[in-house]
């Protein structure tokens, strides 16, 4: 036997659901546990009283056919009787030859008794039926037992029998349907999910506070408040239990609150010190109502899941109520039973009554009344559900009610979940759509990033960069802390991953600023702040991911000297994503460009008169198309660097004021274009380092004023005499090549300054070398260099000297007459050094505030 509390587990929902369950479905269930008692109730006086009770039916008409006996003898005579049916049944009687007929121990109905005529023997038992107390049928207490049992499932309809359990597996059924949606594994988790997150933002406390904070700011009262209390000290909380919900806390009001982006903010003093860990936890709720949000929108299988257990209770209704209407009547207090067993008991038919007939059919009865109930909300859920489209859900009035005016509509089943819940209760939605609003979430944002950057904070990570400027580096923060506006010395601000980064009108105070590095941080700026930075701004660092992130006012910075855009510019097709125009940079000097291009963006053209410098660095895509370079009459510098040229472009030739040319990290194997570079009389720099150049034409003499050439890591194996008739030249670099020997006609190169030859194969260092007394900076290193000749004291403006990685034995003691060489710019082995005269390494370990140059 099991107890009621054992069953109603069956229906045991965690309360936490009960948002989810709208007034139909808790009627529903309530509905099912009273047919479950009524099941139960069934089922177990069933179990306890359940039996029939039979008695024969005795003969009404007897029609004897006995034949008369004359002799005293005995003998039998069969006598047909028919009964209360219509039935004939034979009865065996006994006679005596004299005698009159008797039929002892077998009693007959007074209809029977009455068409004989009376006799003496009739007269003595009519006398003894009258002293007996009821009708004698000869059937002993175990044929009663016998029938009985056969008769309950004979003669007892089925339905009479079954009906509790019937009724306890259909309730099991419906219980089961309506919260299926609730235990399937699939829902299960996003339904558990969604009702946490909704409890949590029904009654965060830092939501309240917050909420309440951003009101009062914004309303007007407390604005004409502020500005009459300017010179008021501000307002510190010094409530113990902040983090609760009071009596004084704010609420949120209809009118609400209002954030401009347009106008500029005013600075508010903080009205509460914010609980910096519900702060934290306010913001890993907005996280997971995000990702929850993202997750549950792509699907609807909660929702077709709802509508088919409804649609199986529907059908269940009808089919409970069909095959039940027909079986009322079958429960009857009364039953005729034939159990064909004559020859043992000696009766045909027998009378039966169902003790239990009478509770059963008001049970039922009980029973389809509550299913019917039952039925009709059913049809009423389908009626809601397809009356209104409930894979949408609209926030309109919400956003009407408060400022949240960006709250996103949603679809699936994030919108049926909301649905379910505002049958519970609207104020959980309306709560719930504020953490859909990325407007709460900026501000939240930043009331905790202002509590935790502070002023003193933020002095503390301002550094001096290489140009000796104030900088200031913010990684990875929700947003730009106000109090970045008040370094008003700063001179480079960097922002990077800031995905909410926005300038207000504060930013008018830093008026030393003059570079902004925007890294993946499409900042916004509001009209006053961008009067400032149009004004005053210098060089701008754009890194992106696409071109759509760089900010459209970026364009408009008419006074910008620099911009530096680094990002993809290509999209898939390997057509170019045109830049918004550059016709307002009037004033843009140097244009610098990291991408993946394969032509120079058309829009460039629109500075190209006044630009002196371009610099385009690819990732290894291929820059096709360069004509654009022609119309960049001004340019003074250009580097093309790891664009996979093959050839140098004649577009170049036309760059007449060039100056410095930079094609590193291509695939250029010969540069016989070199003659037409004599048409560029300003061309003093030229950099051909890092591709595959093998030789070297003689036609570089035609370069008269070059003063730079870098040829390091290529492919050369000689140096022309014609590259040492450049008697300009100061600079030369050919490092990590396959040179074997310096020619003697460097000696020529009087007004050389820098040699680097490291990582080559030279073995032997000319004596004209040392003729050019003006180098500073002599690299000889990774070389198979034997010895340095005594003249190497002849180089008295010697700072740097590279030796390591050579042949040598020793160092020349002339080493001590170089007047600017010390230990610091002597790379060699140490036990080289080592083995120097003392009187040279005390030369040479001479502190020297002249420091050595190392480039130019």
């Amino acid at each position: 036997m099991f107890t009621l509390a054992e069953v109603a587990s069956l229906n045991d929902i965690q309360p936490t659901y009960r948002i989810l369950k709208p007034w139909w479905d808790v009627f529903m269930d309530y509905l099912a546990v009273v047919m479950l008692m009524v099941a139960i109730f069934a089922g177990t006086m069933q179990l306890t009283k359940d039996q029939v009770v039979c008695l024969p039916v005795l003969q009404s008409t007897v029609n004897s056919k006995a034949q008369p006996v004359t002799s005293g003898k005995a003998d039998f005579t069969t006598v047909e009787t028919t009964t209360g049916q219509g039935e004939e049944v034979s009865m065996r009687t006994v006679s005596f030859g004299s005698g009159p007929t008797v039929t002892p121990d077998v009693p007959l109905s007074r209809a029977t008794s009455s068409q004989y005529q009376p006799t003496e023997s009739g007269q003595e038992l009519k006398k003894e039926q009258k002293d007996s107390s009821g009708r004698k049928t000869n059937l002993d207490f175990q044929q009663y037992v016998f029938i009985n049992q056969m008769c309950y499932h004979l003669a007892l309809p089925w339905y009479s029998k079954y009906f509790p359990y019937l009724v306890l597996i259909h309730t099991i059924i419906l219980i089961v349907s309506s919260n299926f949606w609730f235990k399937y594994p699939k829902t299960c988790s996003k339904i558990e999910h969604f009702v946490s997150i909704l409890g949590k933002c029904f009654e965060s406390p830092w939501t309240t506070k917050a909420l309440s904070e951003t009101a009062c700011e914004d309303s007007e009262e407390n604005k004409q408040r502020l500005t009459g209390a300017q010179s008021m000290p501000k307002y510190v909380s010094t409530s113990s239990d902040e983090g609760s919900p009071s009596a004084s806390t704010p609420m949120i009001t209809k009118s609400g609150f209002k954030f401009s982006a347009d106008k500029p903010m005013i600075e508010v003093p903080s009205v509460t010190i914010l609980d910096k860990k519900d702060g934290e936890q306010a913001k890993a709720l907005f996280e997971k109502v995000r990702k929850f949000r993202a997750h549950v929108e792509d699907s609807d299988l909660i929702y077709k899941l709802y509508v088919g257990q409804t649609v199986i209770k529907t059908v269940k209704f009808i089919f409970i109520l069909c095959y039940t209407a027909n079986f009322v009547n079958t429960i009857s207090f009364e039953h005729i039973c034939n159990p064909k067993v004559e020859h043992l008991i000696g009766y045909t038919q027998f009378e039966c009554t169902h003790n239990m007939a009478y509770m059963l059919k008001k049970l039922l009865i009980s029973y389809i009344s509550l299913i019917c109930v039952y039925g009709f909300i059913c049809l009423y859920t389908l009626f809601w559900l397809f009356r209104i489209p409930l894979k949408e859900y609209s926030f309109e009035k919400v956003r009407e009610e408060s400022s949240f005016s960006d709250i996103p509509d949603v679809k699936n089943d994030f919108a049926f979940l909301l649905h379910m819940v505002d049958q519970y209760d609207q104020l959980y939605s309306k709560r719930f759509g504020v953490f859909l609003s990325e407007v709460s979430e900026n501000k939240l944002r930043e009331i905790s990033l202002n509590h935790e950057w502070t002023f003193e904070k933020l002095r503390q990570h301002v550094s001096r960069n290489a140009q000796d400027k104030q900088e200031l580096h913010l990684f990875m923060l929700s947003g730009v802390p106000d109090a970045v506006f008040d370094l008003t010395d700063l001179d480079v601000l960097k922002l990077e991953l800031i995905p909410e980064a926005k300038i207000p009108a504060k930013i008018s105070q830093m008026t030393n600023l003059e570079e902004l590095h925007l890294c993946h941080c499409p900042a916004k700026v509001e009209q006053t702040a961008f009067s400032f930075l149009r004004d005053h701004l210098r060089c701008l660092y754009v890194k992106f991911t696409d071109v759509a992130e760089i900010p459209a006012w970026v364009y408009l910075l008419k006074n910008l000297r620099e911009l530096y855009l680094i990002g993809n510019l290509n999209s898939e097709n390997n057509k170019m994503i045109g830049l918004e125009s550059l016709r307002e940079l009037r004033h843009l000097k140097i244009l610098h460009v990291k991408s993946n291009l394969t032509k120079i963006p058309p829009n460039i053209t629109d500075v190209a008169p006044h630009l002196t410098k371009l610099v385009i660095h690819n990732d290894g895509t291929k820059l096709v198309v360069l004509n654009s370079l022609k119309k960049m009459t001004n340019v003074a510098e250009l580097e093309l660097q790891n664009c996979e040229l093959e050839r140098i472009p004649h577009a170049i030739f036309s760059l007449s004021n060039l100056q410095e040319l930079d094609l590193k990290s291509n695939s250029i194997r010969t540069i016989e274009e070199i003659i037409s570079f004599q048409h560029l009389k300003r061309l003093t720099c030229l950099k051909l380092w890092h591709n595959k150049i093998v030789n070297i034409p003689s036609s570089i003499t035609h370069i008269k004023n070059l003063e730079s050439l870098y040829l390091s890591n290529n492919k050369l194996e000689s140096l022309p005499a014609a590259v040492f008739s450049l008697q300009k030249l100061r600079y030369l670099d050919v490092s990590y090549n396959s040179i074997e020997l310096i020619p003697v006609e460097i000696g020529s190169l009087q007004n050389l300054q820098h040699f680097h030859i490291t990582g080559n194969k030279i073995d032997v260092l000319p004596k004209q070398l040392f003729k050019c007394v003006k180098l500073r900076t002599l690299s000889l290193g990774q070389n198979c260099i034997t010895s340095i000749p005594d003249k190497v004291s002849q180089l008295l403006q010697l700072t740097y000297l590279e030796l390591k990685g050579n042949c040598l034995d020793r160092l020349p003691a002339t080493l001590g007459q170089c007047q600017l060489l010390r230990k610091s710019g002597l790379v060699v082995e140490d036990h080289l050094f080592d083995a120097l005269p003392s009187e040279v390494k005390e030369v040479l370990n001479q502190d020297t505030s002249i420091p050595f140059a190392n480039g130019i």
